[in-house]
Formats: C-alpha cells, structure tokens, sequence
C-alpha cells in the first residue's frame, strides 16, 4: 500500500497548482481521503477531505471556495487544486487514507490515518 504526492513547487501569490495523490496497492473505494499540510514550527492540519462512497467533501475555512478536492477513479488518484495561493499556504502537503469502516469523520486527526505519502512541498512567493 503507497501513496505518492506530486506536483508541488514554487508559485507566486494568487497563482495555482493542483498537487496528486496516485495509490497503489489498493483502491480508492471505501476510503476517507484527506489533504494535510505542515508548515515549519507548525502542526499538522487538515486542509480537505473526500468520503468517496458519498462524494462529501469538507475543506479547513480559511483554504474553502479557493481548494477543491477531486478524484479520478480511472487513475486511482486523488486531487488538490488550490487557486488564489497566498503565502500562509506554503507548507509540505500530504495526502492521508482512512477505511471509512473505521468511523471515519471530517475532523478525523492526522494521527488516526492509517495510511500516507511522503509529501510534497508547496511555497508561495509574496
């Protein structure tokens, strides 16, 4: 089981990236899918989340109507596109999965994820 993040890099504010989650090992189906980040100093928080058996998704409030979380079933790959980028955004992104059967809910701590990638770096420029 291994998920892989890319599309991290550099952007200027009020530019864009949208950043990959791709599985492998398993599929996405009945799993809870969850972007968190982690700046320097910082704790882990999460940004989105997916439940991909409704298609309900939550973002943090200060990343809502500018990240959207999507998924492509065909590539077993989950999405972060993040729009209107500002400099309090640069962090490590991770993506996390959680089986759904095990009580998963949208406030569901970094720490109760079974399963994650290595991260990828995202830094914004003023």
């Amino acid at each position: 089981v291994q998920l892989v993040e890319s599309g991290g890099g550099l952007v200027q504010a009020g530019g864009s990236l949208r950043l990959s989650c791709a599985a492998s090992g398993f599929t996405f189906d009945g799993y809870a899918i969850a972007w968190f980040r982690q700046a320097p100093g910082r704790q882990r928080e999460g940004v989105a989340c997916l439940d991909t058996d409704t298609g309900d998704t939550d973002y943090l409030f200060t990343v809502k109507g500018r990240f959207t979380i999507s998924i492509d079933n065909s590539k077993n790959t989950v999405y972060l596109h993040m729009n209107s980028l500002i400099p309090e955004d640069t962090a490590v992104y991770y993506c996390g999965a959680e089986p759904l059967s095990a009580g998963w809910y949208s406030g569901r701590p970094w720490y109760e994820y079974d399963y994650w990638g290595q991260g990828t770096q995202v830094t914004v420029s003023s």
